[in-house]
């Protein structure tokens, strides 16, 4: 039995295939200071989001934000090389949280295209560089890992690496290819990655500073 909480999504009781609602209810009770306490969490992350205006500067890795007010009454994405523009309805405030919502979509959206486009070219490069064989890269969005490595070898990368310093990216991107010859975390694996990649327990450290649900 277990307990997840996440944003917008609120509190979800995850039960075995014979649980019963009555020791679902009474798991809740026992965890409830324990619910409470992340809910208050959650909700100070909520708070700190970025409210995005029009004179907000944000730059996604090849794109800029631009935010526009139209007289149509729907919410419209542009993408233009180097820039992706947001249409709002002029009859509503940007900090609307449904244009907020929207914004954050789009941006969503423009990393993911990104990463689609420069993600496999990377995979491929470090591969090559290494003389490893992979199946297929796949673009996700993940809310708790950066990437994966299948028994298959197929490559599994979160779109928000684009987000992250060149360096950052092309260690999980090594992390991840570094499975395809040792599948677990042991020292061999750590051994391999080293002589892949030079410092990477330095960065596999960086990578804690940095959160994938952002704004």
């Amino acid at each position: 039995m277990r307990i997840s909480i996440r944003p917008e999504k609120g509190v979800r009781v995850s039960l075995p295939l014979r649980g019963s609602f009555d020791k679902a209810e009474a798991f809740v009770l026992e965890k409830a200071d324990w619910i409470r306490h992340h809910q208050q969490k959650i909700a100070k992350q909520e708070n700190r989001q970025t409210i995005f205006t029009e004179t907000t500067v944000y730059r996604t890795f090849a794109h800029e934000l631009k935010l526009v007010a139209h007289a149509k009454p729907e919410t419209k994405a542009f993408f233009r090389p180097g820039l992706v523009e947001v249409r709002y309805p002029e009859f509503k405030q940007v900090a609307d949280p449904e244009i907020q919502h929207a914004i954050r979509y789009v941006l969503e959206e423009t990393y993911r295209r990104e990463a689609k486009f420069f993600l496999p070219e990377r995979v491929a490069f470090w591969a090559q560089r290494f003389n490893l064989r992979y199946g297929k890269v796949t673009i996700k969005k993940a809310s708790t890992r950066w990437g994966s490595c299948s028994h298959t070898n197929n490559i599994n990368l979160n779109l928000h690496l684009m987000r992250l310093p060149e360096q950052l990216r092309d260690y999980v991107i090594l992390h991840e290819l570094a499975h395809i010859t040792e599948k677990n975390h042991g020292p061999k694996f750590w051994a391999l990655l080293e002589r892949m990649c030079p410092g990477s327990k330095k960065l596999d450290n960086e990578m804690k500073t940095y959160r994938i649900n952002i704004f």
